[in-house]
């Protein structure tokens, strides 16, 4: 469902079809839209970067957005326990926020410059 949907998003948002596209920032709470295109495509690069780092946030978080399972679903799913799967998941939307927030400040000193 995921690959599905990102190459839906990248298709949408190509150059070819007006894309054309800035990146936006999401919510603080991490929310993320998935019937916005720019928002897949956003959350699948975040993903990606994660995944390297942590692949069981990485599926965490898949599972929570791509596949809409619960905590107990995805604990059942991945043959951890419920305390670890909720911990990893408050740790990647930690980092998943913090790396929107550098893009932010990124964003903001190249429009100064």
């Amino acid at each position: 469902m995921r690959r599905i949907l990102v190459d839906h998003a990248r298709k949408v948002q190509s150059l070819k079809r007006g894309g054309d596209w800035k990146q936006r920032q999401l919510s603080d709470e991490c929310t993320f839209h998935l019937n916005r295109d720019e928002d897949i495509v956003a959350l699948d690069d975040l993903l990606n970067q994660l995944a390297r780092l942590d692949p069981r946030q990485a599926k965490i978080v898949e599972l929570r957005f791509f596949g809409g399972l619960t905590m107990l679903e995805i604990a059942s799913e991945l043959g951890v326990g419920l305390r670890t799967i909720e911990q990893d998941w408050s740790m990647a939307r930690a980092w998943i926020r913090r790396e929107l927030k550098k893009e932010t400040s990124q964003e903001n000193i190249d429009q100064q410059t």
